[in-house]
C-alpha cells in the first residue's frame, strides 16, 4: 500500500515544500506503483524510469510542482516529448520503433518548467479517433473500477492511471470529448478548455480545425485550476488565443460563485440515457439549487439541430483524419496503404480525401453559423447542466471498430460531449455520482466561451459540498495489491 497515492499533486507538492519527502522518493513511489499495477491496466505503454530517475535532480526548485511525477498521452501536443516514441496507437509508427525528435512541444516545456517530472506516456486509441481505448497497436486500457469495462477514450491511458492512483495527474487531450468522457468513466475531474486557451505550438496550430485542446485529468478541482495555470498562455504564432483571465485560475477554486442562472438537460440528442446517467444530473440539480442557483429546464435549443451540425461536422471530421494519417506517412517517411491502419480510421481517412476545398470550407463556415445560434443561449443563462455520457462505462469490446454496431452504440454512450468542442466552449466533468452497478457517472457543466472561472468556481462549491475523495476504485496503488 501507498499512502502517497491518497494525495493529490497540490497535496504531493506540498510534502516536497515541508521536506517530508524528497523528489526522488515522490518519483520512485511512482515508479514503483506502475510497475506494481500497471499490468493490470495497460495504462502506461512507454516508461521513462531511468529518464525520470536523471531528470529528478533538474527539476526546478521552487517550482510549484517540484518532483511531483507525471505522465504525458502518446498524442496531440502533450504528446511531444523530444526523444521519445510517439506513436499514437498506431501499428505502423509502434513497427518503425519511430522516436518524436522535433524538440518539446510548449505543453511539456510548461510541465517541465512547473516541476513536473515525467515517467512516461499513456495509451490512447489510433489517432485518438474512438471513444474507448483499444487499439490494436497496444491493447486495451482497463477500466481500474471493474477491469472489463472501458476507461473510454482517447486519453483513457491517462484516466486509469491516474484514477488506480500511478501518477496524481496526466496529460490529456480532448477533441470530442477525450478528456472528459474518460474523467466520467474513471471517477476524476476532467475540463475541457476553451478553444484558445492552451497552446498546441510549436508543432501545430489548430488540431483538428480547433476542436482539439490540450489539458489534463486530475482528482480535484484544485489540481485542475492549478495545471491551467500551468500550461495557458498563448505561444508565438499562435492563430487563436483565448481571452486572458484576470487572476490565476487556482484562486477561482476559492472564490464564491455566486447565484448562477442554470439550464439542465437530461436526454440525448437522439433519444432518452441510462437512468443512472439522468438521475445524477437530477440529484446535481437539486444540490445546485440548495446551494442557491437558479436551475430550470432550458437547453440550447440549436443542439437539436442534428442535421444543420452534422451537414459541417461529418466532411470536417472526415478531412481532419485524412490530415492525421497523412502526418502518419511523413513520420515513417513513405506513403501508407490501408495496412497500415485500423479499418475505420484507413475508411474515414478515405472519405476525407474526397472532401474538396470548397466543400471543406463550406463546412466550416456552416459549423460557425450553427456555433453562433447554440453559444447565443448564454446571453440568458450562465451555466448548462447535463450527464457527461449516456451510459456508465460499458464492457471492452462494446464500443471498439470490431464490433459491427460500434457506432450506434457510441452515439448512445456519448451523445453530448462533441458539441462543444465545435462551439469551443469550455465543459468541465465532475465525479458527483455512482451507477446502480457500483461505476463512476460524470455529471457535466458547459460554461460561455472563456468562462472556466465560473466552471471552476461552481466546480469547487460543488466538490466542497458533496466530496468524491473517498471514493477509489478496486484497482488503487493505496489498496492491497489484488491477487494475479
Amino acid at each position: 500500500m501507498d499512502d502517497v497515492a491518497l494525495l493529490d499533486a497540490t497535496a504531493q507538492a506540498e510534502l516536497v515544500r515541508r521536506g517530508d519527502v524528497s523528489t526522488v522518493e515522490l518519483v520512485e513511489s511512482a515508479i514503483a506503483r506502475i510497475e506494481q499495477l500497471d499490468g493490470l491496466l495497460n495504462a502506461v505503454i512507454h516508461t521513462r524510469f531511468d529518464e525520470a530517475r536523471a531528470e529528478v535532480s533538474t527539476a526546478r526548485s521552487g517550482a510549484p510542482f517540484c518532483g511531483v511525477p507525471y505522465l504525458v498521452k502518446d498524442l496531440g501536443a502533450g504528446g511531444r516529448l523530444d526523444g521519445s516514441p510517439y506513436h499514437r496507437g498506431n501499428r505502423a509508427l509502434r513497427d518503425a520503433g519511430y522516436v518524436f525528435r522535433g524538440g518539446d512541444s510548449s505543453v511539456v516545456r510548461r510541465v517541465r518548467d512547473a516541476g513536473f517530472v515525467i515517467v512516461g506516456k499513456t495509451n490512447t486509441p489510433e489517432l485518438g479517433f474512438s471513444v474507448t481505448t483499444e487499439p490494436a497497436a497496444t491493447g486495451p486500457t482497463h477500466n481500474p473500477w471493474d477491469p472489463t469495462r472501458t476507461p473510454a477514450g482517447s486519453s483513457g491511458g491517462s484516466a486509469a492511471a491516474v484514477a488506480a492512483g500511478l501518477v496524481p495527474v496526466a496529460g490529456a487531450s480532448d477533441g470530442g470529448g477525450s478528456i472528459r468522457m474518460p474523467a466520467s468513466a474513471c471517477g476524476l475531474v476532467g475540463l475541457k478548455v476553451s478553444r484558445g486557451r492552451v497552446s498546441s505550438g510549436p508543432h501545430a496550430g489548430t488540431p483538428a480545425g480547433g476542436n482539439s485542446v490540450e489539458h489534463c485529468v486530475t482528482t480535484s478541482v484544485r489540481d485542475t485550476a492549478a495545471m491551467l495555470d500551468v500550461l495557458t498562455g498563448a505561444e508565438p504564432g499562435d492563430p487563436i488565443v483565448a481571452p486572458g483571465a484576470p487572476r490565476p485560475f487556482l484562486a477561482e477554486a476559492s472564490t464564491p460563485p455566486g447565484p448562477q442562472r442554470v439550464g439542465i438537460r437530461t436526454h440525448g440528442l437522439l433519444g432518452p440515457v441510462h437512468a443512472d446517467c439522468s438521475a445524477a444530473v437530477e440529484q446535481v440539480g437539486q444540490l445546485l439549487e440548495a446551494l442557491g442557483h437558479r436551475v430550470e429546464g432550458g437547453w440550447p435549443e440549436a443542439i437539436d439541430d442534428v442535421t444543420a451540425g452534422f451537414e459541417g461536422i461529418m466532411p470536417a471530421h472526415a478531412a481532419g483524419t485524412a490530415v492525421s494519417v497523412a502526418g502518419v506517412a511523413r513520420d515513417l517517411g513513405r506513403a501508407v496503404t490501408a495496412a497500415d491502419f485500423e479499418h475505420r480510421t484507413w475508411e474515414e481517412a478515405e472519405s476525407g480525401r474526397a472532401v474538396g476545398a470548397v466543400q471543406l470550407l463550406d463546412a466550416l463556415e456552416l459549423i460557425v453559423r450553427w456555433s453562433r445560434r447554440v453559444a447565443a443561449w448564454w446571453a440568458d443563462h450562465d451555466l448548462l447542466l447535463t450527464p457527461t455520457l449516456g451510459t456508465p462505462p460499458p464492457p471492452l469490446g462494446h464500443l471498439g471498430w470490431d464490433n459491427p454496431d460500434a457506432m450506434s452504440h457510441t452515439v448512445e454512450f456519448s451523445p453530448f460531449c462533441a458539441v462543444w468542442n465545435w462551439t469551443g466552449q469550455p465543459a468541465i466533468s465532475l465525479p458527483l455520482a455512482v451507477s446502480s452497478d457500483g461505476l463512476p457517472v460524470g455529471v457535466m457543466l458547459v460554461a460561455a466561451y472563456g468562462r472556466e472561472d465560473l466552471l471552476l468556481r461552481v466546480a469547487a462549491q460543488l466538490e466542497a459540498a458533496q466530496p468524491w475523495s473517498g471514493l477509489r476504485p478496486p484497482i488503487h496503488a493505496s489498496r492491497p495489491a489484488p491477487s494475479a
